[in-house]
C-alpha cells in the first residue's frame, strides 16, 4: 500500500505537469471581452491536481495516512477483479465512440456500469442510460456549442433530429 500511495501519487503529478504544459499552448488567462482563454480550465486544474499530489506524496513522507502505513498489498483479488471489469469497460467506451458516437458509447458504457457492475434495476438503469446522453447532447451541442465525435454514418439520422430540436 505504502508504495502503492506513492507510486500512483507520482505517475498523476507527472501527467499533471505534461498537462499544464500542453495547456499553456492556449491562453490560460482571462482574455478581456472573452472569458478565459482555451487553456484556462485543464490548465488550473491541472496545477490543482498537482497540488494535491503534492499534499498525497507530503503525507507519505510524514507517514500520516493509513496507506503510508500499511504493508498490505494495494489490490486484493477483489481489487484486481474491479480494476480489470471498469478499465475494460472503459476501453470498449472508447472503442466505440468512432462507431456509435460519444454519446452512445456514454449511454451503452452507463448501461454496463449500472446493470453490470453496480446491479442496479432495469427501471433505474435504463432511465439513467438513456436520458443522460441526451442531456450530454443538448449541453454540449446545444448550449455550449461544442462538438462530439458523431461516430459511423448511420448514426447521422438521429443527430439529424436532435439538431432540428436545437436549430
Amino acid at each position: 500500500m505504502r508504495i502503492g500511495e506513492i507510486s500512483v501519487a507520482g505517475i498523476l503529478a507527472l501527467f499533471s505537469i505534461y498537462l499544464m504544459i500542453k495547456s499553456a499552448e492556449l491562453p490560460i488567462g482571462y482574455i478581456r471581452g472573452e472569458g478565459p482563454g482555451g487553456g484556462a480550465w485543464p490548465f488550473w486544474l491541472s496545477a490543482v491536481m498537482l497540488i494535491c499530489c503534492g499534499v498525497i506524496a507530503l503525507n507519505w513522507w510524514r507517514g500520516t495516512s493509513p496507506p503510508s502505513q500499511s504493508d498490505e498489498p494495494m489490490l486484493d483479488a477483489f481489487g484486481w477483479r474491479t480494476l480489470a471489469l471498469v478499465g475494460g469497460g472503459l476501453v470498449v467506451f472508447v472503442a466505440l465512440i468512432s462507431v456509435v458516437s460519444m454519446y452512445g458509447a456514454i449511454g451503452i458504457f452507463l448501461f454496463y456500469y449500472m446493470r453490470f457492475l453496480g446491479r442496479h434495476t432495469l427501471l433505474l438503469t435504463l432511465p439513467v442510460a438513456l436520458i443522460t446522453p441526451f442531456a450530454l447532447f443538448f449541453f454540449f451541442e446545444g448550449a455550449m456549442q461544442i462538438s462530439m465525435p458523431q461516430g459511423m454514418p448511420f448514426t447521422q439520422p438521429v443527430f439529424d433530429l436532435l439538431y432540428d430540436v436545437i436549430y
